[in-house]
């Protein structure tokens, strides 16, 4: 089921996850290989990564890998920006929120995200910590990530004062592999 949003992005999908709780907790499927949303895509490695509140983590991006991310604790705003001049959605913006909406209401998202190539994405851990469970289509290749500055005004959004960042996310750098076309 597509997740209701006001715009979208060529290539992102949603995937709203279901969620089976009982006694002991609960039960939740993230991703199928033969979800929708996991359509075309190739597994080749499955991180996680621990944040605190204020991290932010942008912008990257990929010229050859997809990823699909599923954050399973905790809460994050979620950015995505489609940087692909050829695109029908080029400069679009998408914000979701992503975390347990039974605790932090309505407005948050069980979701898995898939984004391609050319989408710059970033988040903003919004909980006292989160968890990001993330698959790729490649394997880490630092030379193939992509990034623009988390502060850069080529998207119009702003991480707030308190934003945490690192070196890397705040200088710009282009992967050198050529960047897989829009399916």
């Amino acid at each position: 089921m597509p997740l209701p949003l006001p715009h979208t992005i060529v290539g992102v999908e949603f995937k709203l996850l279901k969620t089976w709780p009982d006694d002991r907790g609960f039960f939740r499927e993230i991703v199928r290989h033969n979800d929708p949303v996991f359509e075309g895509g190739r597994f080749a490695q499955w991180s996680h990564s621990k944040m605190t509140k204020d991290v932010v983590k942008a912008w990257h991006f990929h010229h050859v890998q997809y990823d699909w991310w599923y954050l399973a604790a905790g809460q994050a705003q979620t950015v995505l920006f489609d940087n692909r001049p050829e695109s029908p959605t080029y400069k679009t913006k998408i914000e979701i929120l992503m975390g347990d909406s039974e605790k932090y209401g309505k407005d948050t998202h069980e979701v898995c995200v898939r984004i391609p190539p050319g989408v710059l994405h970033g988040l903003k851990i919004l909980s006292d910590d989160a968890h990001l469970f993330y698959i790729t289509s490649e394997t880490y290749n630092p030379d193939e990530e992509g990034r623009v500055p988390f502060n850069s005004e080529l998207v119009p959004h702003n991480w707030g004062a308190e934003a945490i960042t690192v070196e890397r996310d705040r200088k710009p750098f282009t992967p050198r592999a050529a960047r897989k076309p829009i399916r």
